[in-house]
This record gives C-alpha cells, sequence and structure tokens, in this order.
C-alpha cells in the first residue's frame, strides 16, 4: 500500500505541471541582454545579421538591429511565388497562437534614413498559420506588414484572398513606430484584429482569421506563430531595421 503523504506528493507535482503548462502567455523582450532571450528561434537568421546596439533605441539603453543582405536564408521560388531572403525573429513553439483566444501584441520599429525605397515584396512582421501539409507551406502570412514603393500597409490573407486592411503614404522612415495588436484567430467569423500604430487606432475588423481544412490546415488544433525582421524577394541592395520593446501576452476575460 502506497503511504498518503507519497500520494499527496505525487498529486502536488501533477497540479505544479499542470498548472505551469497552462498559464497564459506573458513575455517581454526590452533586448538590454547582450544576447537573445530564449523566446526567440533564429533558424530563419544568420547569425551575423543580428546585432544588440545602442546607438538608436527605443527606450533603455539598447535594442536590436537586423541587416538584412543578399543571399541570407534564401528560399526558392515556384510558380507563385519568387525566389526569398530573408533575416527573422519568430517566437518558439511554447509561445506559438491557438483559436479562439485574444493576443496583444507590442513591438516598435525604426527604419533608417537610408532604407530603400523599392517595388518588391518586403514584409516586417507576419503572423503565419502553422501548416501540417506540404502543400499549403508556401501560402501568404494570415496577417503581415508590409513595406512597398515608400507605402506602410496591412494585409490579411484567408481562404478568400487578400485585402489590405491599413494602408499609409506618410514618411515612416526615421522614427520609431510603436505598434500594437489585439489578435483573436478563428477559423469562424468571430475572430478579431484591433490595431494601433503610434496610439492611434488603425484597423478594427471582425472575421475570419484562418485557412481551412480545404487548403490542408488543421481546423481543429489550428496554431499561428510571429515573425519580425526582414522577408523580401531577393535583390541586391542591404536593408537593416532597428527592434524594441517586444512583448505578448494572453488577454484575460
Amino acid at each position: 500500500m502506497v503511504p498518503i503523504y507519497k500520494i499527496s506528493l505525487f498529486l502536488l507535482c501533477l497540479l505544479s505541471i499542470t498548472a505551469c503548462k497552462n498559464k497564459p502567455i506573458d513575455v517581454y523582450d526590452d533586448f538590454e541582454a547582450p544576447s537573445l532571450k530564449n523566446i526567440w528561434s533564429t533558424d530563419r537568421m544568420e547569425s551575423h545579421s543580428f546585432e544588440i546596439q545602442s546607438q538608436i533605441k527605443r527606450k533603455g539603453k539598447s535594442a536590436a538591429k537586423i541587416t538584412l543582405r543578399t543571399g541570407d536564408v534564401v528560399e526558392a521560388g515556384n510558380d507563385s511565388s519568387l525566389a526569398s531572403e530573408r533575416d527573422e525573429l519568430e517566437e518558439i513553439s511554447s509561445l506559438e497562437s491557438v483559436n479562439d483566444i485574444t493576443y496583444e501584441y507590442q513591438f516598435s520599429m525604426f527604419l533608417p534614413d537610408s532604407f530603400p525605397v523599392v517595388n518588391t515584396r518586403l514584409i516586417i512582421a507576419q503572423w503565419k498559420e502553422k501548416c501540417p501539409a506540404s502543400y499549403c507551406s508556401d501560402d501568404s502570412p494570415i496577417i503581415a506588414i508590409r513595406y512597398r514603393s515608400g507605402k506602410l500597409f496591412i494585409t490579411l490573407n484567408t481562404d478568400s484572398g487578400r485585402q489590405k486592411l491599413f494602408e499609409t503614404s506618410e514618411e515612416i522612415k526615421n522614427r520609431w513606430l510603436d505598434f500594437r495588436f489585439q489578435i483573436k484567430f478563428s477559423k469562424h467569423a468571430d475572430g478579431k484584429i484591433i490595431a494601433f500604430l503610434n496610439e492611434k487606432n488603425i484597423i478594427n475588423y471582425d472575421g475570419i482569421r484562418s485557412y481551412s481544412e480545404i487548403r490542408g490546415y488543421d481546423s481543429e488544433h489550428n496554431r499561428y506563430y510571429f515573425k519580425m525582421g526582414l522577408y523580401r524577394d531577393r535583390m541586391p541592395e542591404p536593408m537593416c531595421i532597428y527592434i524594441d520593446e517586444y512583448s505578448k501576452k494572453e488577454m484575460i476575460k
């Protein structure tokens, strides 16, 4: 017969593990440490392309700088997409989002005066739906912040195609862009996106925030991951972007 105290200890450990697994996401990175926090994966980044620097920062003493050079993390093109290259920070798998929970993301970005203005695909932040099948892996991000031909815009992609949720032709270089998003991913019409840029409300959108099983996705266990940095069609000119004050948390009802 197992002693009662051992049973109690086992149940206490089990409850502790369960509590940790169910703990709401609440992470923050001010890029003040000399190296990256363990909330990030750098699988989509060349090690020489990332640095912590102190010349340009949103708050504190330092911020991240990402420099994309031609040939960094190349992905071959196909019938629907040109060849691409990237240097991006990606949240680790344990921080991925799921359906029907509202998450708030905040992050600040800075494009210097020298940032090239080109008519080519460029994404500086994106939310991708995790694809369990090979034939849906090239689908566009569900939500993307894009900069092209001097215009900053935010797009939404679902089975219905792409739509533009926000666009501005105002000069955005050489100043910090403070983004805040509240996102609820859903395969139903109860999904939502609320977005702010420098404290101004720029998006209020309700509707489907997911691809469907028709395209190869798992409609019951959808997962979504966030990336930020530089992702573009291949080109010879380098680009750099500064990032600071990132946070993600689950919004408690």
